[in-house]
């Protein structure tokens, strides 16, 4: 693709590298293929080739985001199925998150709209607010006819109860079983902590028992994912500072041999901090130093290169696996977790049309929640067609958004994987 950027505006990083970008594409349109909103909608303009072209002029006019701009770049996923279709290496990641800036620093949104978004951004991320919040959630649930769509949407992925806060999220360091292999860092996350604390205690339970001292450090907290994607950038900078921050004293106290993450959308924004903080000469090393040691923790488990069969707690059951989009197409990992599973003695199978988002991303099943529902009824109904005992994922935005549309239970990965090797059965099978 042709672009026309003066050299005023090449001078600038972020500009420098969207112009390399937009000149990778070479408008075959193999991406509309596996876009969701295109596959849904049919527009042009809705599928990642016409979203470029939406921003490439934006960006070499300068100009401030139209109403039709930020209509289709709202509609957007952030997915990344385009990356992975992509013949010619176009990083659309990139792209569509410089674009979702402009809109923020460029565009004033209606009034509703702001509320919410900002609403979003000051309560998710921190644990202890977004637990006032779920908490009031569910006392209003039972009115939630007579209020706005808008919030009945919110309510609707409100979770029926709230577990207790978990021990293992405190700040601390949980010894290996037996001789140490290695030791690593747990991001324990933010929502995850709250919505199903269960998770971080069985990636916790599995990889001592395989030899893994754990390490819940003192200073993380959410990777900045969510405000990243609303286009707010310094909050979601502020937010990965505090976590290279902290995992950069960890690695000088007793090192580190990887950071393991247990929610694909949060792998997928830390092994980006190398390229968020390319040009902070207090940061880029650091940050550089953190993406290289993030690991998915089904991808540690499998880089452990452990027989799960030799331990006693397999079992032999119908498990679906269901690819989070941010674990198939934003870090590549594809076979990693499927392959653990059926290691671990389960019988998996995947779903046709796999490669399409269940539409939870992010916020953006309340932001869109008319496409996030098409979206869930047909993942709900792919899913259905393998005929499951249980659906199993790595990323608890997919679990909340699929969990109430499925007439089977969904559970985390990691926690088959840790019910396989002696842990307890998932509570979420009963």
């Amino acid at each position: 693709m042709q672009t026309h950027f003066s050299l005023a505006q090449l001078a600038d990083s972020d500009t420098a590298v969207a112009n390399d970008i937009l000149r990778s594409c070479v408008h075959c349109g193999f991406c509309t293929a596996t876009c969701p909103t295109y596959v849904l909608l049919g527009d042009e303009l809705d599928s990642p080739r016409g979203r470029i072209y939406m921003m490439k002029q934006m960006f070499e006019e300068a100009a401030p985001a139209t109403e039709e701009v930020v209509t289709h770049i709202d509609r957007c996923l952030s997915c990344l199925s385009c990356m992975t279709t992509c013949p010619s290496g176009v990083h659309y990641q990139h792209l569509v998150d410089q674009g979702r800036k402009h809109i923020e620093e460029t565009y004033r949104r209606p009034a509703m709209d702001r509320m919410i978004r900002w609403g979003l951004a000051m309560t998710i991320p921190y644990p202890s607010r977004f637990r006032l919040v779920m908490t009031a959630a569910m006392l209003v649930r039972p009115f939630a006819p007579l209020l706005p769509k808008r919030v009945r949407t919110m309510l609707a992925l409100a979770p029926r109860r709230l577990a207790k806060r978990s021990p293992v999220d405190r700040p601390q360091a949980i010894a290996a079983e037996g001789p140490r292999r290695k030791r690593v860092a747990l991001l324990n996350g933010c929502a995850q902590t709250v919505l199903a604390p269960q998770i971080n205690e069985a990636t916790v339970r599995l990889l001592t028992r395989l030899g893994v001292e754990v390490v819940v450090t003192n200073g993380a907290g959410c990777c900045g994912s969510l405000v990243h994607h609303l286009g707010k950038v310094d909050q979601s900078h502020a937010q990965a500072k505090a976590n290279i921050d902290a995992w950069s004293r960890e690695i000088g106290n007793g090192g580190l041999d990887a950071l393991i993450i247990n929610t694909s959308g949060c792998g997928t924004q830390v092994k980006d901090y190398g390229f968020m903080f390319r040009d902070d000469p207090d940061y880029a090393a650091k940050a550089a130093r953190i993406s290289e040691l993030a690991r998915d923790v089904t991808e540690f488990v499998a880089e452990l290169d452990i027989e799960l069969s030799t331990f006693d707690g397999a079992v032999d059951l119908p498990v679906t696996y269901h690819s989070a989009c941010s674990m198939q197409h934003g870090q590549g990992l594809r076979r990693q977790p499927r392959d653990l599973l059926s290691a671990a003695g389960f019988e998996v199978s995947e779903p046709a049309e796999g490669h399409l988002c269940c539409g939870s991303a992010g916020t953006y099943n309340i932001l869109q929640s008319e496409l996030a529902d098409q979206l869930r009824d047909r993942k709900v109904a792919s899913i259905a067609a393998t005929a499951p005992a249980v659906v199993a994922t790595g990323n608890i935005g997919c679990m909340a958004q699929l969990a109430d549309a499925l007439d089977t239970p969904i559970v985390h990965t990691v926690e088959l994987l840790d019910w396989a090797t002696g842990g307890p059965k998932p509570s979420g099978l009963g």
